[in-house]
């Protein structure tokens, strides 16, 4: 159609054609421009697009490495820990052995004491006695006064009375007092 108007049209049509033309001209060059527009748009966008990539990619790299030294450091405290544990248990347990043995060393010297005490109590109770008469009267008041029957009664008072009377017995009966 452009070609029949060219070679045969009349001078309205062509100035009309070359009108159109001139209007066509100027849409397609703003159409031009306008796409170079959103390309140097895109291409910005593109570039900052990529630049935030880098950066977040450069961010997770960061956060990769120091990931990986908090646990290695996590583990290392989590070593610490289990080792002070083991070292803490390992006291306890020394610790309830020292207290057993002490308690034992307590209650053998306790139980000693108690046993000096008494002798000399008794020896104390049987003072004074010089004849195996005596002896016998006060050994039969002593076991009177401390039978555990008795409300004041003591076991083992008896049996650290019975034990000095057996040996002020055969003192006197061996002549050895007199």
């Amino acid at each position: 159609m452009f070609e029949e108007t060219l070679v045969d049209g009349t001078p309205d049509e062509l100035n009309e054609l070359k009108s159109w033309l001139f209007k066509e001209n100027i849409r397609l060059e703003m159409e031009r421009n306008e796409l170079k527009r959103m390309e140097d748009k895109l291409i910005k966008e593109r570039k900052q697009f990529q630049s935030e990539i880098d950066e977040v990619n450069r961010r997770l790299v960061f956060e990769r490495k120091r990931l990986k030294q908090d646990e290695i450091f996590f583990d290392k405290k989590m070593e610490i820990l289990k080792n002070g544990f083991a070292q803490l248990e390992t006291e306890r347990k020394k610790i309830e052995r020292d207290k057993i043995m002490l308690e034992a060393e307590k209650n053998a010297h306790s139980s000693y004491v108690k046993q000096e005490k008494g002798m000399e109590l008794a020896e104390m109770l049987f003072q004074g006695v010089n004849s195996q008469l005596a002896l016998k009267k006060r050994y039969k008041d002593l076991i009177k006064m401390f039978h555990p029957d008795n409300i004041a009664g003591d076991h083992d008072m008896v049996l650290i009375i019975n034990r000095i009377y057996e040996e002020l017995k055969r003192d006197y009966e061996m002549g050895k007092r007199a």
